[in-house]
C-alpha cells in the first residue's frame, strides 16, 4: 500500500480552503478542532436546534446551518451517522455545494453501497481515521496522531489526492501514516472487523466466558476481572508489540494455554462463520439488513442495549469500576 507521512505532504492543499464539518459527534468535534488548530478555516454545519451549537460557541468554532456552511465552503466533510448521510446529501448538500468543491468522508459506507451518488463535478474522497474521535483529538494534542486511510471515488479536479493528503495532515494523520486504499476495501474490511472482532466477536466472547465461570459457581467478581477487566492489559500489549510480542510478556502457562486451547475456541466452525459474515458484507446482505433496521427505528439495537444493561457482567462491572475512580463512568 502506498504510504504517506508529513514529510510527503504539501499543507497548502488544505490551508487555502474553507472546510465545513457536518456534524459534531466524536469524530466531528475532533476533526473541527484539529483542523482549526492546524490553521484551516473551519465552520461546523448544524441544525438551528442542535444542542451542539452552544458547545461549538464555547470552543470558539464558527457555526452555520448545513446549507449555508456548504454554500460558503470549498470542502464539505460528512461526519454525521451513516444512516443520516443520504438524506442530508439529497435534501441539502446536493443543491448547496458550490461547483467544483469537494466532499470528504470518514467511512466509505454511503458511497460504496450507493446510498449517495455525488454530482459529477465534485471531488469525492475519504480520509478514514483508524481510531475513535477521542483518540484522534487526544493524540493530535499530544503531538502524535492516529493512522488513517485515504481513498478517491471521484477526482473531478485532478487534485483530489493532494487535497486528501492535506486534510489528513491537518488532522494529525501524517504523523502516524496515511495508507492509500479504495472505498470498497475500507468499507468491507471495517464492517467485517467490527462484526468479527472489535465489537461483535469480542463482546460476545467476553460475555460467554464470564457466563461459563459464573454458571460453574465461581464468584462474579473473579469472572469479571479474568474475562473483561484484563482484556485491556492484553490488548495494550498487542497494540504496542503485536501478537508475538505480547506472548513474550506472558507466563509460560498462559502461552501454552494460548496455543493449545485457543484453536478450540476459534476453530473451523468459527472460521466458517467469519467467511459467511464477510460474504454478507461483500454481497450487500448486511447493508440491506441495516437499512431495514433503520427504517423500523433500530429495534434490534434497542433490544440488545436493554439486554446488555441488565446482564450480570454490567451490574458487577459498574460496582467494581466505581471503586476505581480512574475507571468510573462519567
Amino acid at each position: 500500500m502506498q504510504t504517506y507521512y508529513d514529510m510527503n505532504i504539501e499543507p497548502a492543499s488544505i490551508l487555502g480552503r474553507r472546510v465545513s464539518v457536518m456534524g459534531f459527534g466524536a469524530q466531528g468535534r475532533a476533526h473541527a478542532l484539529n483542523l482549526r488548530d492546524s490553521g484551516v478555516d473551519v465552520v461546523v454545519g448544524l441544525r438551528t436546534d442542535s444542542p451542539s451549537r452552544g458547545i461549538c460557541k464555547e470552543l470558539g468554532l464558527a457555526v452555520q446551518t448545513p446549507s449555508k456552511a456548504a454554500a460558503s465552503s470549498d470542502v464539505v466533510v460528512m461526519l454525521v451517522p451513516d444512516q443520516i448521510q443520504p438524506a442530508l446529501y439529497r435534501e441539502t448538500l446536493a443543491d448547496s455545494m458550490t461547483e467544483g468543491s469537494a466532499m470528504v468522508f470518514a467511512h466509505g459506507y454511503s458511497i460504496h453501497f450507493r446510498h449517495i451518488e455525488p454530482r459529477q463535478d465534485l471531488d469525492v474522497l475519504m480520509v478514514a481515521p483508524l481510531g475513535i474521535g477521542d483518540q484522534v483529538r487526544a493524540l493530535y494534542e499530544a503531538g502524535r496522531g492516529v493512522p488513517a486511510l485515504l481513498a478517491l471515488h471521484q477526482d473531478a479536479s485532478g487534485a483530489a489526492r493532494d487535497l486528501g493528503l492535506g486534510y489528513a495532515w491537518a488532522n494529525g494523520h501524517g504523523r502516524a501514516g496515511i495508507f492509500e486504499t479504495s472505498f470498497s476495501d475500507e468499507t468491507e474490511t471495517d464492517l467485517f472487523a467490527e462484526q468479527a472482532v472489535l465489537c461483535g466477536g469480542l463482546t460476545h466472547l467476553i460475555s460467554a466466558a464470564y457466563d461459563t465461570l459464573v454458571d460453574a459457581g465461581y464468584p462474579a467478581e473473579l469472572a469479571y476481572f479474568g474475562c473483561l477487566h484484563e482484556v485491556k492489559l492484553i490488548a495494550d500489549l498487542v497494540h504496542q508489540r503485536g501478537i508475538s510480542g505480547m506472548r513474550k510478556s506472558i507466563s509460560s502457562t498462559a502461552e501454552f494455554g494460548d496455543y493449545s486451547r485457543g484453536p478450540r475456541i476459534i476453530n473451523q466452525e468459527s472460521r466458517r462463520a467469519m467467511r459467511e459474515i464477510l460474504d454478507e458484507v461483500r454481497d450487500g446482505r448486511f447493508d440491506r439488513e441495516l437499512s431495514a433496521e433503520a427504517e423500523t427505528g433500530f429495534p434490534a439495537i434497542r433490544a440488545g442495549r436493554k439486554a446488555a444493561q441488565t446482564h450480570s457482567i454490567e451490574l458487577v462491572g459498574k460496582r467494581l469500576r466505581a471503586m476505581m475512580p480512574w475507571l468510573s463512568e462519567s
